[in-house]
Parts: structure tokens; sequence; C-alpha cells
């Protein structure tokens, strides 16, 4: 079986020690994504645009190993604040709505820049199409 990782370019990555995405055979893995464009959080305040940007780059990742949005099976969301819950919830279903994969959202106490608001992830399952 085949394993490919690819960086991003993110500003942890390489002194964290871990790659963007991640696939092996037929299954494919992000690591967290956020709204961290060349280094910077974008959409500071709003919990909505970060989700959908993090989204973006997540699915952006994915299509680099060859997945489609339609192979995404299972979806997990990090919010720093339960009242952000239905502005996530919103965005994801904006981009996983007719997917419907399995999804995880859970409060945390912080995220890396405390500018964040959620932090994203995404696995795939490719097999047949």
């Amino acid at each position: 079986m085949t394993v490919t990782r690819l960086g991003s370019g993110g500003p942890w990555e390489q002194s964290y020690g871990y790659s963007r995405v991640v696939r092996a055979g037929d299954l494919a893995w992000t690591a967290g994504c956020t709204a961290t464009v060349d280094g910077r959080v974008a959409h500071v305040g709003d919990a909505a645009a970060q989700t959908a940007l993090a989204l973006r780059i997540g699915l952006a990742a994915l299509a680099e190993v060859g997945v489609q949005p339609g192979d995404v099976v299972r979806t997990r969301m990090y919010v720093t604040d339960r009242l952000h819950a239905d502005e996530v919830g919103r965005a994801h279903n904006a981009v996983f709505g007719a997917v419907r994969p399995v999804a995880t959202l859970v409060v945390v106490a912080g995220l890396l820049d405390p500018e964040h608001l959620v932090e994203v992830e995404l696995e795939a399952f490719v097999g047949e199409r």
C-alpha cells in the first residue's frame, strides 16, 4: 500500500512534525484545519466564515491526494465557545449537507491561536467510484 504525505507549508507543520494530509490506500485524513492563511488568522471574530475557510482548506488538501468531497465520511469540529455551535454547524451543512458524513462537534478550552474560533478535521474513504 502506498502512503502519501503532503504539507501545506503552514507555520506549524515543519516545527511540530506533521502533514496537512495523509492518504493510505483508500483512506485519507487531514490534520486540524483552521482559518490560517499565510500565517495569519482570517475572519477574526466570525466562526461561520472561519469554518467555511477551514473546510475549503481541508477539502483542497484532500483533493491533492485524489479525494472528492463526497468521499468524506467523518468530520470533527472543535469550537472555543458553545455559542458558535449553530453557525459552525450551518457552515458545515453548506458544504456537507448532501454528503452527510458522521460528525462530532466539541467545545474546547482554546486553540493554538486565540483568534481561532474553530478547527476542523476531515476523514475520507475513496473505495470504488
